[in-house]
């Protein structure tokens, strides 16, 4: 198992033959959604097998899998968090028209992402800071732990030839709007924002990207108005989830965490953000075990060592556009009821 999720870090540039699938989208309360049979054939995923709770489609070290009623989704074994819930039709498991595009597409092939920039600046985002402590710890506070890692990490990041911008490079408080203008401010660049968890006896590891339009925040208690807005940072959808992907994969391989899953949000620092961006939970300062293991140096180097992967890796999986195949026609608004059940092929994401 591990070793499949080491492989999602490659993000497996492979041929694909030109013609389109035949899509067969369906409507389920009032959202358009997909079969995971279409989606494998699709992706060329020739062994599907199924049970009364989950598809699983896979070829060689390739899979997907939903579960029946359940927001948790596995890439190549990594978790995500979809959007909508998996849902049966007719017999079928389905995964929302909106999670095909907006997640699953940009993961399993990032390199037909159209005009991505080029990395060559990484702006290393410390959460909290001066009167803002963040997350309390039986160790120290958050806001020292996460400023360590991004130092670290900037040592990294510029021995492998990079540009570093810190948002804040010791302890005092930056407005969160200020980060903002400091990450807007880089050309070619991407955003990587440091933070840890508190609550209970939670532990483990997790990434956010920003919500797409029209997708409610996982922080969120429900559904809101806001969820039509689209937000700067939703011109990198696909940046974005490519960019938490393979810093979600490096987390999980490197710390070997419990996976929390890459999920959505609307934080200030990554909705705002005109150029890719990720926040990162290294861990649950309120976990007696995970609180031992972020108080250790060693363990703060890896999470810095993540960081470095997961930068290489976004690199590698942007770089190059193979040839065109396409995804079911996206609707000019959010998730209509009542719209055409044969749609036209379009380009992938991020090609507008």
């Amino acid at each position: 198992m591990r070793r499949q999720v080491c492989l999602i870090l490659l993000f497996f540039h492979w041929v694909l033959p030109v013609h389109a699938a035949d899509w067969k989208v369906v409507q389920i309360a009032g959202r358009d959604y997909l079969s995971m049979r279409n989606i494998a054939q699709f992706y060329n995923l020739e062994d599907v097998r199924e049970t009364d709770k989950e598809v699983m489609a896979k070829s060689g070290v390739r899979s997907l899998r939903a579960i029946k009623g359940s927001a948790e989704f596995f890439i190549n074994n990594l978790k995500f968090i979809l959007s909508y819930p998996a849902e049966q039709h007719d017999g079928d498991l389905c995964v929302s028209r909106m999670d095909l595009v907006k997640l699953i597409e940009p993961v399993m092939r990032p390199s037909r992402i159209k005009n991505a920039p080029p990395v060559e600046t990484v702006v290393l985002d410390a959460g909290h800071g001066g009167h803002d402590n963040g997350a309390a710890g039986a160790y120290g506070p958050e806001k020292a732990f996460a400023l360590d890692v991004v130092m670290r990490a900037k040592a990294l990041l510029q021995g492998a030839g990079l540009k570093v911008v810190l948002t804040r490079d010791s302890d005092y408080f930056v407005p969160l709007d200020e980060r903002v203008r400091i990450a807007n401010r880089q050309k070619n660049a991407i955003f990587i924002s440091m933070h840890f968890n508190h609550g209970g006896e939670g532990t483990g590891v997790e990434a956010y990207t920003l919500a797409p339009r029209g997708v409610p925040s996982m922080m969120a208690d429900g559904p809101r108005v806001s969820d039509l807005v689209e937000c700067a940072g939703n011109v990198r959808d696909a940046e974005n989830m490519a960019l938490a992907t393979a810093s979600h994969a490096a987390l999980v391989v490197k710390t070997r965490m419990y996976d929390r899953g890459l999920k959505r949000a609307r934080f200030v620092v990554i909705r705002d953000i005109k150029i890719p961006g990720v926040l990162l939970e290294g861990g649950f300062q309120s976990s007696r075990f995970d609180s031992k293991m972020i108080a250790t140096p060693l363990y703060r180097q890896t999470l810095a060592q993540a960081i470095l992967a997961a930068v290489e890796n976004y690199r590698k999986a942007v770089g190059s556009q193979p040839a065109n195949r396409t995804l079911p026609q996206r609707n000019p608004d959010p998730e209509p009821a009542g719209r055409p059940s044969k749609p036209a092929p379009i380009d992938p994401p991020g090609s507008s």
